[in-house]
Formats: structure tokens, C-alpha cells, sequence
């Protein structure tokens, strides 16, 4: 794959998981790690949660005063689901946290820092030579820091390709989003201005 093309791909893929989100990556990534690396635990979670629902049912359902010895013996037990359900919930909590600490670097480390590599590397390189005098004066600008002149460098294509992508992302937004008109009234008169115009003409009247 040519530079030109690897660096916009690169640039389209940053973007692409900013339009997504990392919340709804991240969520999702988590779901496939749990049932790949966490399957026991999640069934634990699943299984303690479905017996304390049971069990309070049970619970609401004997009086403390006729059956004391069965509503003791289910207050006891369901305490202690609770209790096992919050240690469940905290181990998976701690599990998801280092999860997603791992999850962002990776994603950092595939875009951003996969871009300043690509763009370190080929700091040197033209990504593509422009047309003598079509940007004039510019033309040094667009060869930053270190190409050769009258090239682009991959810095300054790497700018334009996110802001183009940008651009897009407006236009798509601008056509995806309702439009909203104003109702206008025959003759151009704004709405509500014939009413206002006979309530003042009846005061005059008066």
C-alpha cells in the first residue's frame, strides 16, 4: 500500500473510533472478554442473583412471627447472597477496570501512536509532489517539517486527511439531522401578525 493511502487509512480509523466511541468499544470489548475469560464468574453473577430474587419472594411471603425458625433461616440466606454477590461484583469491577486500562492503550497505541510512528519514519518522505506553482509561496509550508520542497510531507497530509474526514462528518450530521422550518404566511406576513393587527385596530375602535 502506497504512503498516501496508509496514512489516510490510518486517519480514517482514528476517526471512524471517535464517531463510534470509546464508551461503546470499550462495552462491547468488555461483553466478548467476560464471556471468553470471565464465563464462570459471569454464571456465578447470574446464579447468585436469580436465587436472592427466589429467596426474598420466599422471604416476603413467611411471617416473622408464625414461621420464625423458616424466616430466620431465609434472612440468613439471603444475607449471605448478598454478601457473595458483592465480592463478586467488586472482583469484577476490579477486573473490568484493568481491562479497560489495557483496552485504551491499545487503541491509543493502534492509532495515535501507530500515526506518530508513520509519520517519524517518513519524515523524510514525500507523500506526493505538487505541481510546480500551483500553491506559490505555500508550497515550502506544505513540506514541513522535512520533505523535499515542493512535495507534501506526511504531517501536513496527515492535517488534511483529518480535517477532510471532519468536514464529512459535518455534511453526513447536517443531511442525517431533521430540518426544522419556520411556518410563513401567505403575503409574508409573519405568523400571529394579522391577529396582533385586529386586536390593535379594536382598540382604536374603542
Amino acid at each position: 500500500m502506497s504512503l498516501i493511502l496508509t496514512i489516510f487509512a490510518l486517519v480514517f480509523v482514528t476517526e471512524l473510533l471517535g464517531w463510534i466511541g470509546h464508551s461503546v468499544l470499550l462495552q462491547f470489548a468488555w461483553v466478548l472478554h467476560q464471556r471468553i475469560f470471565h464465563r464462570g464468574m459471569v454464571a456465578r453473577q447470574r446464579q447468585l442473583k436469580a436465587e436472592i430474587l427466589q429467596k426474598k419472594a420466599e422471604l416476603l411471603q413467611t411471617s416473622a412471627q408464625d414461621q420464625f425458625a423458616k424466616w430466620a433461616k431465609l434472612r440468613r440466606s439471603v444475607d449471605k447472597g448478598l454478601a457473595d454477590l458483592e465480592k463478586l461484583n467488586k472482583e469484577l469491577g476490579n477486573a473490568k477496570s484493568a481491562f479497560s486500562l489495557r483496552f485504551n492503550s491499545f487503541i491509543w497505541i493502534m492509532t495515535t501512536g501507530v500515526q506518530f510512528v508513520v509519520g517519524w519514519y517518513y519524515r523524510r518522505a514525500a507523500v506526493f509532489y505538487l505541481p510546480p506553482g500551483w500553491f506559490g509561496p505555500l508550497t515550502w509550508w506544505l513540506s514541513l517539517p522535512f520533505a523535499p520542497a515542493g512535495s507534501v510531507s506526511c504531517g501536513i497530509w496527515q492535517m488534511a486527511c483529518r480535517r477532510a474526514l471532519k468536514v464529512g462528518e459535518r455534511v453526513v450530521k447536517d443531511l442525517a439531522s431533521p430540518s426544522t422550518t419556520e411556518p410563513v404566511s401567505i403575503g409574508g406576513a409573519a405568523p400571529g401578525a394579522e391577529g396582533r393587527a385586529s386586536a390593535e385596530k379594536g382598540k382604536k375602535t374603542q
